[in-house]
Order: C-alpha cells, then structure tokens, then sequence
C-alpha cells in the first residue's frame, strides 16, 4: 500500500521515501506485525505513540460550543433588546440637550447691533476669503500584474505508516460479492412486493372510501330532509299556535265586550232615573215661577216685613223712653211738692 503527503523535512522509519516534481512526498515500508501495548499508557507516551488521533490536532476546538454566542444571518433581534436600546438613545439625546440648555451662551445682540467673530486664541492667524490653492503633481510606475497565489499545503504533522498489500490477498470479488447481490436482490424484490401490496391496500381503501362518501351522502341527504320535514312541522305547529293564540284573543276580547256591555246596561238602567233625581234634588231642574218666587218675592217679603216689625220696634220703644221720662219727671215733681216726714 502507499500513501501520498505533503513533503515534510525530517520523519523516521524503516522504509523507502521518494520525491517528485509536484512538491508530494512518497513513502513505502515493509509490512511488520503490531507491537505489543501495555494496559495503561505512560505519560511520556501519550502523544509520541499514537497517530492520526484528532483529539491532539490543534485544530479542532475544545471547548463548550454554546458558549460561543454565534446568530445565524436570519436571526431576528430581541424586541426587548431593541427597546432598551432605543431607551438608552433617548435618554443619551435628552441628557445632550439638557447640557446645551444648561450651557451658558452669548446673550442677544441689542437693537440695531450684530454679533462678529473675534478670535480669542493665543496666537493669531489671518482671515482671509480666498483659499490659497497649490498645485501638486507626481508620476508613478505602472501596475505589476499579481504573481499567482501558491496552492495552500498544510504541515505535515506526525509520520506515516502504510502497508503493502498485494492483489488478490485480501478477498476474491466474484466470491465476496455473491451475498451482497443476494441480499440486494432479495431486497429489490421484498420492496417490489411491498410496494404492490401497498398499491392494492391503498386500492381497496379508496374503494372503501369511495363506498363509505356514498353512504355518508345517502345518510346526509336523509338527514337533510328530515331536517327539512321537522322545520316544516315547527312552522306549521309555530303557524298553527299563533293563530289558536289570535282566536282565542278575539274569543276573550268579544266576551269581554259582552260582558261590559250587559254591565253598562245593568249599570245605565238605574243611572238615568238618579241622575235626573239627583239634579232635581240638586236644584238642576226647577219651575220657572217657582224659582221667581223663591229668589225675588220671598226675599222682598221678609225685607219688607224686617223694615216693618223694626219699625214697630223703634215706635215701642220710643213710647216706653217716653213713658220712663214723665214717670221720673211725675216723681220728681211729687217729691218736691210732698217732701218726706220728720221723726
């Protein structure tokens, strides 16, 4: 067997190296037997005996691999990273903002005056509006093309180790391979079986499927016009009910008329006679001569026989003022005439 490498300087081993013009490295050895390996390795010998190990490659990282916090190109940003940073930008504008309105500045010019630009500088320079210009020119070389880039050849780390192996020492094709096809052929075959019965099931399902969507539809259609007949017999019961519901309003509001009406008669038959009782009664209906004797000669009457009975009165009285007066005149004239005797 041989195997081909980048040329490396230096390596160890009986065997036979070869360069070419290519920059490869050729080596072949005899073929040797295995060298006996204690149970437990020395230190000295964990990394000069073995080859070809990755776990002693310096390329391969080491290490915990989540704790490198790599984001895909299609990640999407936490929103609430965002947010605190769009805070973090706000608060930095509004803290610039309060500075310059805390920073003192020159005060407003007064009417009529402008402000001008004074250097306040240490050292004075002239102000001028025209630009001093110069004009710089310089020649350089044409472009080089790049020389090629050189094929990358990693080091070479570690040795080589090959063995020689002659045709036909190892296994016969022919012989070897017979199982393989019968295990591959076998197989062909079991999965062509499968795949048929497969197809066949999936026939017979589809058949099943295809009765089963035609009862369903039967059974739908049945129900559907069940559905139908029952919201027919609801509308007609509902119908039906409404109208029981309207005659026997009409039958309740005709005898409740019938029975108003026997009460108005039974009520208006004694209401005229007692109404027309009580509004005589009342002095609603009276005799017209009647009443003017009542309101106009009767009250005339009794005035005129008052005015007459005072008057009556008033002489009465008069006569006994008059009486009393000549009785106490008599009675005085009498007492002085007879005066009372001594004893």
């Amino acid at each position: 067997m041989t195997s081909v490498v980048a040329q490396q300087d230096g390596g160890g081993g009986a065997g036979t190296g070869t360069g070419t013009g290519t920059g490869t490295y050729t080596f072949s050895s005899h073929p040797r037997a295995l060298q006996g390996r204690k149970k437990y390795r020395q230190e000295d010998q964990c990394t000069a005996g073995y080859y070809g190990n990755i776990m002693y490659d310096r390329r391969v990282v080491r290490g915990n691999t989540y704790a490198q916090h790599s984001l895909p190109v299609t990640a999407q940003p936490d929103p609430i990273e965002i947010q605190r940073q769009q805070e973090i930008q706000r608060r930095a504008v509004a803290r610039r903002r309060a500075k310059a309105q805390l920073r003192t500045t020159t005060p407003l010019p007064l009417d009529g005056r402008i402000h001008i630009e004074v250097q306040t500088e240490l050292y004075l320079e002239e102000l001028s509006d025209r630009i001093e210009e110069v004009d710089v020119d310089t020649q350089t070389d044409a472009f080089l093309d790049k020389p090629p880039t050189p094929l990358f050849i990693p080091g070479k780390s570690g040795k080589d180790v090959a063995t020689q192996i002659e045709e036909g020492e190892l296994f016969d094709f022919d012989i070897e391979v017979k199982p393989m096809l019968e295990v591959l052929v076998g197989k062909t075959i079991e999965q062509a079986l499968l795949e048929v019965l497969e197809e066949e099931e999936l026939a017979n399902l589809r058949a099943l499927q295809r009765d089963f969507e035609e009862i369903r539809n039967a059974e739908l259609a049945e129900v559907q016009r069940m559905e139908e007949r029952e919201r027919r017999y609801r509308e007609e019961k509902k119908h039906r009910m409404i109208q029981q519901q309207e005659v026997l309003n009409k039958e309740k509001e005709t005898a409740d008329k019938i029975a108003a009406r026997a009460f108005a008669q039974n009520y208006l038959a004694d209401l005229i006679p007692i109404v027309f009782s009580t509004l005589r009664d009342n002095g609603y209906f009276y005799d017209p001569v009647e009443r003017d004797v009542e309101n106009v000669f009767l009250p005339w009457l009794m005035g005129e026989v008052k005015k007459s009975i005072e008057k009556k009165i008033l002489g009465r009285t008069m006569v006994d003022i008059l009486l009393r007066d000549v009785e106490n005149n008599r009675s005085q004239m009498f007492r002085h005439t007879h005066p009372p005797a001594k004893k």
